[in-house]
């Protein structure tokens, strides 16, 4: 039983990524973070307003 333990830990961090590490996969998301907003599905909260698309158009792109 022990070892099931072992090779979860291992198969865990196996399939950890690294922040920043891969190249984004869309242009748009890389470009929303960027400008310091963030993604959502759905409104955008009270206090931010839409400023572009997500994930190829399929999220909002938040902002201040």
């Amino acid at each position: 039983m022990r070892i099931l333990y072992l090779l979860f830990a291992i198969v865990f961090l196996l399939f950890q990524a690294a922040p920043g590490s891969a190249d984004p996969l869309f242009a748009d998301t890389a470009e929303c973070r960027s400008n310091g907003n963030f993604c959502r599905a759905g409104a955008c909260p009270p206090t931010f307003a839409a400023s572009g698309s997500c994930h190829g158009g399929l999220l909002k792109c938040c902002s201040k």
